[in-house]
């Protein structure tokens, strides 16, 4: 009996050890300036537990986890035959992710440019300015703070109800879990909907946020803020740059088939041609970065 005890107590350690605190938030934005009443709407997940935070896309982990699965498919006999890349899947709309890592609250950040992910340290933290006014947001005692990050002005407000030093994105450091925060021209907006106790994920699945590439199951590249910023430009300049660099290394007898959202086959000059042209309208529909400081 004393053996089942133990065996018990055990089980519930690692069961409670396993769990984390969820929090949804209801992220609104404007990806388009010009466009002030297209606004957009994503759920996004922050996941808290002892050793840190991860903040990512609801839509994004879902369709990741359903192209990665696609991937292994395709994957499975290796390089030596055709890899079908399939063009048609339609990927979530946030494709960034913020992990904190606990107790100095290091910050890592993962963004897509075209289809290759990078993770970079972050090296600016949140300055905050807490303020007297007060408010109640949903059901939750609020009070207002103030900073200046990534190029824009935000406001926030918190709630020391929710006993986390944390919040969305990459804001964090204030005596409560932020419960609403909104950049003074009322481009993005965060604000928390709901949370619950939920079971970690897999270290298999706390990867699918950064899912990579051109659907060939390649990792994020580790690189420095500047080297982002070089990226950046180097993208566009040429958009299909990566794409045209990751082909080169294929195996020698790898067949490469490429389709368009029709099913039907394009050859490389047209693929390329398409990614130019996709760049350049995405770069006219969103210009109105969350961080604008990390597109200059």
């Amino acid at each position: 009996m004393k053996k089942i005890h133990l065996l018990l107590l055990a089980f519930l350690s690692v069961a409670l050890q396993a769990q984390v605190n969820r929090f949804y938030y209801d992220y609104k934005y404007i990806s388009d300036s010009t466009n002030k009443a297209d606004v957009k709407s994503d759920v996004m997940f922050l996941d808290i537990d002892k050793n840190g935070s991860k903040y990512y896309s609801r839509e994004k982990f879902a369709s990741d986890s359903a192209t990665k699965a696609d991937i292994a498919k395709q994957m499975k006999g290796g390089f030596g035959g055709s890899i079908n890349i399939k063009k048609n899947i339609k990927p979530g709309t946030i494709s960034s992710t913020v992990t904190k890592k606990y107790p100095d609250y290091s910050v890592s950040f993962s963004e897509n440019i075209g289809n290759t992910s990078y993770k970079m340290p972050e090296d600016q933290k949140p300055e905050w300015k807490i303020l007297p006014e007060k408010q109640k947001i949903g059901e939750y005692n609020t009070q207002k703070a103030t900073t200046s990050y990534g190029g824009r002005s935000w406001v926030a407000w918190f709630s020391t109800d929710i006993p986390f030093q944390d919040g969305p994105y990459k804001f964090y450091g204030l005596p409560g879990l932020i419960v609403k925060i909104e950049d003074t021209t009322g481009s993005h907006i965060m604000t928390l909907i709901g949370n619950k106790k939920t079971e970690a994920a897999s270290q298999e699945d706390l990867q699918i946020p950064g899912l990579t590439t051109i659907g060939l199951g390649g990792k994020e590249i580790e690189i420095s803020k500047k080297q982002f910023k070089k990226a950046w430009k180097d993208y566009l300049t040429d958009p299909t740059k990566d794409m045209k660099q990751t082909m080169s290394t294929l195996p020698a007898g790898a067949v490469v088939q490429m389709k368009n959202q029709d099913g039907k086959s394009i050859d490389m000059n047209e693929m390329y041609r398409n990614i130019e042209k996709r760049a350049k309208e995405d770069q006219l529909k969103n210009n109105n970065k969350i961080e604008p400081d990390l597109f200059k």
